[in-house]
C-alpha cells in the first residue's frame, strides 16, 4: 500500500463519525459515571469480550443470527452490577420518544429500544456507595442520555469518572481517524484497567507509536527495553484486582453485523498495544463496534475494506486510551496519581 495520508477528524473523537452524539454524566459524590453512546438511528451493531470478569446486558442480542440487527444506543458505566441499571433509564428515555424496535405497530404497546451495556468495577475508589436500594445510575443514565452532544470532555468524566489505569487514574479516551479516501473511524474508551498503561520506569505511553502530534503529551515511542513480568504501574497489590476496559469503536462506513464483529476483534488489538498485561482474568474488557452507514465501503474487495476498518480500529483505541489516562485528573478527595505526577 501507498504511505498513508490518514489524519484525525475535526474533534479527534467519536464524535467525527457522521450521525453519532456522546452524553455523559456523573455523581461526585459516589465517584462513578455513565457514558451514552447515541446514533442518529438503529445502527447495526456487534461486540467482542476479551476479559475474564465481564458485566454486560443485551450483548447476546448482537449475534448476527438473531432477530434484531441493529441498537439505538450503547451505554457505558462505572458501578459494576449496579452499572446496568444506567441502561434502563436509557431505554425508558429512548421508548418514551417513539425510538426501538417493533416487529408490528400496534396501537398502545411501546416500542423497545435495544440499548447494550457493559460496566466497569469502580466500587472501591473511596465514594460514597451507601445507596441502599437506590443506586444513581438510571438516573444517570438519562442525565447522560438527555447531555448527548458532538463535543465531550476526556479524563474524568462520564464512565471514566472514577476509573483507574494500573497505578494511575483511567478516564474516559477518544480519538479518530479519516482515511485518505475519506472512510471515518473513531474510538471512545473507559480506561480502568488492571495493567499498566506506561512502560515501567517512564512516562512513555505503550501506545506512543500511534501518537498523532502531540496529542497525548508528544512524548513518542519509547526506546526502553522491558524484560519478563516487569509490568511497572500495574494494578497489583495493594489495589484491587478488580478493573474492566470498555470501548466502543464507531465507523460511517455501512457494514453488517458480521462485519463489524470482525472489526470488534480486530480492535481488541488496541487494547493489547496500550495496556500490558490486558485480557487478565481482574479485567473484563470490552468492544463495542457500530456503523452509522453514512457512507458505502470503498468499491473493490469488500473484505479488504473490513481489514482496513478493523486495522484502524486498533491503532485509533491504542492512541484513545493514553489520551484518556493523559486528560485524567483526580476527583475531589480521591486518592492516587496522574500520568502528569510521574518524573
Amino acid at each position: 500500500m501507498a504511505p498513508s495520508t490518514a489524519r484525525t477528524g475535526q474533534r479527534n473523537s467519536i464524535t467525527d463519525v457522521a450521525g453519532l452524539t456522546v452524553g455523559q454524566a456523573a455523581d461526585e459524590k459516589a465517584r462513578t459515571g455513565v457514558t451514552v453512546i447515541l446514533p442518529d438511528g438503529p445502527s447495526a451493531c456487534a461486540v467482542d469480550v476479551r476479559g475474564g470478569g465481564p458485566g454486560t446486558r443485551e450483548t447476546d442480542a448482537l449475534n448476527a443470527w438473531n432477530l434484531v440487527h441493529t441498537v439505538d444506543a450503547i451505554v457505558l458505566s462505572g458501578g459494576s452490577v449496579y452499572g446496568l441499571a444506567a441502561a434502563d433509564g436509557v431505554a425508558a428515555w429512548l421508548g418514551a420518544r417513539g425510538r426501538g424496535y417493533q416487529a408490528v405497530p400496534t396501537p398502545g404497546v411501546p416500542r423497545s429500544p435495544i440499548v447494550p451495556a457493559a460496566i466497569l468495577f469502580d466500587l472501591g475508589n473511596g465514594g460514597d456507595k451507601n445507596w441502599g436500594e437506590t443506586p444513581p445510575y438510571r438516573e444517570l443514565g438519562v442525565r447522560a442520555i438527555e447531555a448527548s452532544a458532538d463535543d465531550l470532555t476526556l479524563g474524568s468524566a462520564g464512565a471514566g469518572h472514577g476509573a483507574t489505569a494500573g497505578a494511575l487514574k483511567g478516564g474516559l479516551g477518544s480519538a479518530s481517524l479519516v482515511t485518505a479516501d475519506g472512510m471515518t473511524i473513531g474510538a471512545l474508551v473507559a480506561v480502568n484497567c488492571a495493567g499498566s498503561v506506561v512502560v515501567p520506569g517512564t512516562r512513555h505511553f505503550w501506545a506512543g507509536a500511534f501518537e498523532i502530534g502531540e496529542e497525548f503529551g508528544g512524548l513518542g515511542a519509547a526506546r526502553e527495553r522491558v524484560a519478563g513480568e516487569d509490568w511497572g504501574l500495574a494494578g497489583v497489590n495493594p489495589a484491587a484486582l478488580t478493573n474492566t476496559t470498555l470501548a466502543c469503536i464507531a465507523t460511517d462506513v455501512a457494514l453488517d453485523p458480521n462485519e463489524l464483529k470482525r472489526v470488534a476483534i480486530m480492535a481488541q488489538d488496541g487494547l493489547a498495544r496500550a495496556i500490558r498485561p490486558v485480557h487478565s482474568p481482574f479485567d473484563g474488557d470490552t468492544v463495542f463496534a457500530l456503523s452509522t452507514a453514512a457512507r458505502q465501503a470503498p468499491a473493490g474487495d469488500r473484505n479488504f475494506a473490513v481489514a482496513r476498518i478493523g486495522s484502524a480500529a486498533a491503532d485509533v483505541l491504542a492512541r484513545a486510551v493514553a489520551r484518556g489516562v493523559h486528560a485524567a485528573t483526580l476527583p475531589a478527595g480521591m486518592a492516587g496519581r496522574t500520568w502528569r505526577d510521574l518524573r
